[in-house]
């Protein structure tokens, strides 16, 4: 597999986890008035892990963009590293990508 497609296959599936991620953190309300402690912790734990998601996959979908503009590591460092995915990364995020494509498939 070239870098080329490697790195396609990772912004296409950050791009699904994005847009999914950002869906769902919508969706949740810990702070919501009426549930119980038990709910709350639930609901928080679902926004902190779809927050998450919805970080790691934006800097999938920025670092070729920071690439193509030339932006150096340095500058960035403390943040992110805009450089090529890894096969480990692509294949987490692609992982991601399919288990929420087949959700959506079998919702219908």
């Amino acid at each position: 597999m070239t870098p080329a497609t490697l790195q396609l296959l990772h912004v296409l599936a950050s791009l699904v986890v994005l847009a999914e991620a950002l869906n769902k953190l919508e969706r949740t309300a810990p702070l919501a008035r009426g549930l119980t402690p038990h709910q709350r912790v639930v609901d928080g734990l679902k926004a902190a892990a779809w927050a998450l998601l919805a970080l790691g996959a934006a800097g999938g979908v920025a670092s070729p963009v920071l690439l193509w503009l030339g932006v150096p590591s340095l500058a960035l460092a403390d943040l992110a590293r805009p450089e090529r995915p890894t096969l480990a990364e692509t294949a987490v995020m692609l992982g991601f990508a399919v288990l929420i494509v087949r959700t959506r498939v079998k919702e219908g």
